[in-house]
């Protein structure tokens, strides 16, 4: 069928507890996918409701002891079919277009901060420096029915998906983002370690990953894919 999907979880609940929850996320959809049979962006955006449900329930469930209380996980997904990018959103981690040398970012934060921000009750400035800055508002793995965004894009030769956990957004700005992305004597694979590497250098408080995705004329989405901790 030709498709592709790609996920990112940043697990939280503490160390051991977020590593099960993200864990649990890929490899339940990982497995889900790859078995399922899909060809259009409805039938995407229908596996994505049921299955992002089903693991939201099982990380829940698994929560409920002591030692893995409150144990949860973002989760950024990218399905690739009919020309399309069909992706879906739970958390603070973040999916970004680079199209003709911009940036836009695809996905808003479920987070407090960004509530805050976006009801104008704080400022950009503010933001960057609030002090409940990794209070998520939606995730994985709670008690109500998972709300998911979910939204489909039409793909140029060209475009440049950046799929990343905040690790590398709260230490690295847009700016030099796409200053290390429009550098050409660098493949995809060496942009995504520079990306980890700048975030390190600022200071490195947090899981980093990083997806870089190119898409070309042929449908093929090149990928690569890079995690420190």
């Amino acid at each position: 069928a030709g498709k592709s999907m790609v996920f990112l979880a940043d697990g939280m609940g503490g160390h051991r507890a977020g590593n099960i929850a993200s864990e649990m996320a890929v490899t339940d959809l990982g497995t889900a996918w790859v078995s399922s049979e899909i060809e259009t962006v409805n039938q995407v955006r229908e596996w994505f409701a049921e299955h992002l449900e089903a693991v939201n329930r099982r990380i829940h469930l698994a929560g409920q002891d002591d030692e893995h209380k409150g144990m949860g996980t973002t989760l950024e997904a990218l399905a690739f079919v009919e020309g399309q990018v069909i992706y879906a959103h739970v958390g603070d981690s973040r999916i970004g277009l680079i199209r003709q040398g911009k940036y836009q970012q695809l996905t808003s934060d479920h987070s407090l901060v960004n509530a805050l921000l976006r009801a104008g009750q704080i400022t950009e400035e503010e933001a960057e420096v609030h002090p409940n800055k990794n209070i998520i508002t939606r995730s994985l793995g709670q008690t109500n029915e998972v709300q998911a965004d979910i939204q489909a894009l039409e793909l140029q030769a060209g475009d440049i998906i950046l799929m990343n956990s905040d690790g590398l957004t709260n230490m690295v700005s847009t700016t030099e983002i796409m200053e290390v992305l429009e550098r050409e004597d660098l493949t995809l694979d060496n942009k995504s370690e520079a990306l980890i590497r700048l975030a390190n250098e600022h200071g490195g408080l947090d899981n980093i990953t990083v997806v870089l995705i190119k898409f070309e004329e042929t449908s093929e989405a090149e990928t690569q894919a890079q995690e420190v901790s």
